[in-house]
C-alpha cells in the first residue's frame, strides 16, 4: 500500500490552528452568552409577570374587575402550576416548546379554592436574543477570519525565516564555507529559530576545523613521504636487473602514484586550484586523448562542440574515469561525446549502490567486492577536478545487457560559462536522459 505524504506550508498549519482554537473560544462564549442572556429575560419575564397578577389581583379584590386578561380557574391551567397554587402560594410556569417564545404563566389563590391565573408571551424581549445571536456570529466570525489572518501574517514569517535557514544550509552543503545560518535570519526579534541558526553555525565551524584539520594533516604526511618515497624509487632503479627488482620498482612506483594523489585530493579539497582555461574542441581533444591511452577504447563523437576549459584537467579527469572503467568494469570501454556531455561506459557489473548514493569517495573502490585494484582515489580526484572546471559529474549504472550485465557509466556535463574566479561552478540544467 503506498502511503502518500501531503505537504502543507507553516502558516497554514498555524493559521488552522489559531482559526481552530478562536472557533471553540467564539462558540463556547456564544453559548455561555446565549444561555445567562435566555435565563436572565425569562426570569425577569417571570418577575414581571408576578408583578401584574398582584395588580390585577388588587383590582379584582376591590372592583371585582379582571385586567390583562387573567382568569379564574381557567381551565387550561398547567397542572404543575396548579399542584403549586394549591399549597396557598404564588407561582409562574414556563411552558416552552423551543419551536415559539416561551409562554409564561403566573397564579395566585383566592379565597373559596378559586385560581387567580394570567399568562402571556413577551416576543418583544425575546426579538432582543435573535439580535443577540446574530451578533455573537458575526463577532465569531470574525474572530476566526482575524485569526486566520493574525495565523497568515506570524506563519509566514516564521515560514520565511526557516526557508531562508533551509536555503543557507543548502549552499553551506554544496561547499560554501562563508554563509553564517545566523545572518541570513537574523531581524529584531529572536525566537528559536535563531537558536537554530547559532547551533547550525556552530556545528558547521567544528565540521569545517575537523576537515581543515585532516586536510593538512593529509597533506602534510603525503608532502613528507614524497621525499622517501622519491628516494626510494631513485634506489630500486639502481638494483640490478631481475624479478625482485621490478617488484620493488613496481611498488614504488605505486606508492609515489599513491602520494602524488593524495596531495591532489588535499589541494581539491582546499578549494585553492583555478583552471587554466583555454578553448577545445571537444571531439578532436578526446579523440586524441584516447587513442593515445588505449587504442582499442571505441569512440563516438555524436556531436561536437567547441568549450573553454582547462585541458589539462579535462584530461585528468578522462584520464581517470577510462582508468577505472578498466580496472573494475569490463571491456568494451566506450567513450561517447555529445555537444558538451562526455560519456565513458564499460561493460561490468555497475558502480556500487553506495556510491551511487553518496558519491565518489577517497580510498573506496569502484568494486562492490573490493576485489580490484587502486585506493578510490581515482574517481574523488576526478570530481574534484570537475568542480574546479565548473562541470558536473554524475555517476549512474546502464540498463540491463543480454549477458547479464549492467555498465558503469560516468557522465561528464561542461558548463556553458566558464568557471569563475571563486572556483565554483553555476547551476546547470541537466537534460532529461
Amino acid at each position: 500500500m503506498v502511503r502518500v505524504a501531503l505537504r502543507t506550508g507553516l502558516r497554514w498549519k498555524l493559521s488552522a490552528a489559531i482559526a481552530l482554537v478562536g472557533a471553540l473560544v467564539a462558540i463556547a462564549l456564544s453559548l455561555v452568552v446565549h444561555n445567562a442572556a435566555r435565563a436572565s429575560m425569562l426570569e425577569n419575564s417571570r418577575d414581571v409577570q408576578i408583578e401584574r397578577l398582584n395588580f390585577t389581583q388588587k383590582i379584582f379584590e376591590s372592583t371585582n374587575q379582571l385586567q390583562f386578561g387573567a382568569r379564574i380557574d381557567d381551565p387550561a391551567l398547567p397542572k404543575p402550576l396548579r399542584d403549586e397554587v394549591a399549597g396557598g402560594e404564588r407561582a409562574t410556569y414556563l411552558q416552552d416548546t423551543g419551536e415559539t417564545v416561551p409562554e409564561v404563566w403566573a397564579a395566585s389563590p383566592l379565597g373559596n379554592g378559586r385560581v387567580l391565573s394570567m399568562h402571556d408571551r413577551f416576543p418583544d424581549r425575546f426579538a432582543v436574543l435573535d439580535d443577540l445571536d446574530r451578533a455573537l456570529v458575526i463577532g465569531s466570525t470574525a474572530v476566526v477570519v482575524g485569526g486566520c489572518a493574525l495565523g497568515v501574517l506570524v506563519g509566514g514569517r516564521l515560514s520565511k525565516r526557516l526557508r531562508t535557514a533551509a536555503a543557507a544550509v543548502g549552499r553551506l552543503a554544496d561547499g560554501d564555507t562563508s554563509v553564517r545560518i545566523r545572518d541570513e535570519v537574523g531581524g529584531r526579534v529572536r525566537d528559536e529559530t535563531d537558536d537554530l541558526a547559532w547551533a547550525v553555525d556552530a556545528m558547521s565551524d567544528a565540521l569545517q576545523q575537523r576537515i581543515e584539520a585532516e586536510r593538512r594533516v593529509t597533506a602534510d604526511i603525503a608532502h613528507e613521504l614524497r621525499t622517501p618515497v622519491t628516494g626510494l624509487l631513485t634506489a630500486a632503479e639502481l638494483l640490478p636487473p631481475g624479478r625482485p627488482s621490478e617488484l620493488v620498482r613496481d611498488r614504488a612506483q605505486a606508492m609515489r602514484t599513491l602520494v602524488e594523489d593524495v596531495l591532489e585530493v588535499a589541494r581539491l579539497d582546499g578549494y585553492a586550484e583555478r583552471a587554466e582555461l583555454q578553448d577545445v574542441a571537444l571531439g578532436e581533444f578526446v579523440t586524441r586523448r584516447v587513442r593515445s591511452l588505449n587504442p582499442d577504447i571505441g569512440i563516438d563523437v555524436v556531436r561536437d562542440a567547441e568549450v573553454t576549459t582547462d585541458p589539462r584537467r579535462l584530461e585528468r579527469i578522462l584520464g581517470n574515469l577510462i582508468a577505472n572503467a578498466a580496472r573494475h568494469g569490463k571491456p568494451p570501454i566506450e567513450v561517447t561525446v555529445e555537444g558538451r556531455v562526455l560519456r565513458v561506459r564499460d561493460h561490468g557489473t555497475g558502480f556500487p549502490e553506495a556510491l551511487l548514493r553518496e558519491g565518489p569517495s577517497r580510498f573506496r573502490t569502484g568494486s562492490s567486492d573490493r576485489s580490484g585494484r587502486g585506493h578510490g582515489l581515482g574517481l574523488t580526484i576526478a570530481a574534484g577536478q570537475a568542480r574546479v572546471l565548473g562541470a558536473r559529474l554524475t555517476f549512474r549504472n546502464a540498463d540491463e545487457l543480454t549477458d547479464g550485465s549492467t555498465g558503469a557509466v560516468s557522465v561528464l556535463w561542461l558548463p556553458e560559462n566558464a568557471p569563475t574566479s571563486t572556483g565554483s561552478f553555476p547551476v546547470i540544467q541537466l537534460p532529461d536522459r
